[in-house]
């Protein structure tokens, strides 16, 4: 679907969209506003999975000649986009302290972000929420048109009390599943994530290994991916940072098995997952956790690689089982069905993501619940 942008006025701002035989959406421009949260930059050097959204969301809703700006810390670097934020990210403060930082460092930034949301937050049609709960007050006693993302599981007591408090929100789930624990009053709709189509390309490498890309933790599962590869017999790369909230998960069930075929290889920048993905034979996604989307299932389609995922969260709406990959509930169902993952086309895999997840799909079914959602 492609999208243009016809010239509006304050006046016709909420006109109804229109779909001409090409199948075009044209839209009013508008001046859009995303709150991103104060821990990464946008977008992030490696890890942020958050951040990295809201960067490839915006930069194509500045090509389509929106007016667009980001809340975030002053080290994001997005071109075009007007970042308002004269303070450091938490990832910049502790390289450059050098060591850990006090445990209310993250407040103190977001107070910094309440500050210029106050002072600059009513310039905009919309503000987009991406981070904690802190501006959704703020905005709600300045009376902000104000749309919000959950990056993360919805089902839990304080979403369900914020859900309850701030009534006006309208949230974009990432996933049907999520969407399930979103009251319905709250839903302005559903939208999967999507990527750039050029920023991976169709692996080219040996492909002789397993590669796990998540936080060392026990919503990821690693330990589930180690024991796979050691019944198949393969390496496994382990890619992604030692969760900070659960340090003794890596320390007790990963780093004990790091060997000549185990590898943990940290946190990757695109250029590197990219490598990464030239040799792996499958992405293994092992959650044990009602996981909302899984942007790295996606850039492993990208590459045409397989996923072998575990059926948990918005699994099975990402993975076409036996087409980009299989779902599975146990290693034995895994190791049972890996015939099957070396026999599916790489090229049909990569197209299933031209098809359903690229970032151009993700910024039209955003923008047309922005005009059409009520505030």
């Amino acid at each position: 679907m492609n999208i243009g942008v016809g010239p509006s006025t304050k006046e016709d701002s909420c006109q109804e969209r229109k779909f001409l035989n090409n199948n075009t959406i044209y839209v009013s421009l508008m001046r859009i506003a995303h709150v991103a949260p104060v821990i990464y930059p946008v977008p992030p050097v490696a890890y942020g999975g958050t951040e990295r959204v809201v960067a490839d969301l915006a930069h194509v809703q500045l090509r389509l000649g929106h007016e667009v700006a980001i809340f975030a810390p002053r080290d994001s670097t997005l071109e075009g986009v007007r970042v308002i934020g004269d303070y450091g990210s938490l990832s910049y403060h502790r390289d450059a302290l050098g060591a850990e930082l006090p445990a209310g460092f993250a407040a103190q930034l977001e107070a910094q972000q309440l500050r210029d949301i106050v002072k600059y937050g009513s310039a905009w049609d919309i503000i987009h929420l991406h981070g904690s709960f802190h501006s959704s007050g703020i905005c709600a006693a300045l009376g902000l048109k104000v749309f919000r993302t959950i990056h993360w599981r919805a089902d839990e007591a304080d979403h369900q009390e914020h859900f309850e408090t701030f009534r006006n929100e309208r949230m974009i789930a990432i996933s049907q599943r999520q969407a399930r624990d979103v009251p319905p009053r709250s839903l302005a709709g559903v939208v999967h994530h999507g990527i750039p189509v050029d920023r991976y390309r169709l692996a080219a490498g040996r492909r002789d290994r397993l590669l796990f890309i998540g936080r060392m933790t026990d919503q990821k599962r690693p330990d589930r991916a180690i024991e796979l590869a050691n019944r198949l017999g393969l390496r496994l790369d382990l890619a992604g940072p030692v969760d900070a909230g659960n340090p003794t998960y890596f320390a007790d069930r990963v780093a004990p098995h790091i060997g000549a075929s185990i590898h943990h290889v940290g946190s990757l920048s695109d250029s590197e997952k990219q490598t990464a993905f030239d040799e792996a034979a499958a992405l293994v996604f092992p959650i044990d956790w009602p996981e909302p989307f899984g942007l790295v299932m996606i850039e492993a389609m990208a590459c045409g690689v397989p996923v072998i995922a575990w059926d948990n969260g918005s699994v099975r709406e990402v993975i076409d089982d036996g087409v980009n990959g299989i779902v599975v509930s146990t290693i034995d169902e895994a190791v049972s069905r890996w015939p099957e993952v070396c026999s599916l086309d790489s090229k049909i895999i990569r197209g299933q993501f031209e098809t359903r997840f690229t970032v151009d799909r993700m910024a039209a079914e955003v923008l047309s619940i922005y005009e059409n959602a009520r505030p």
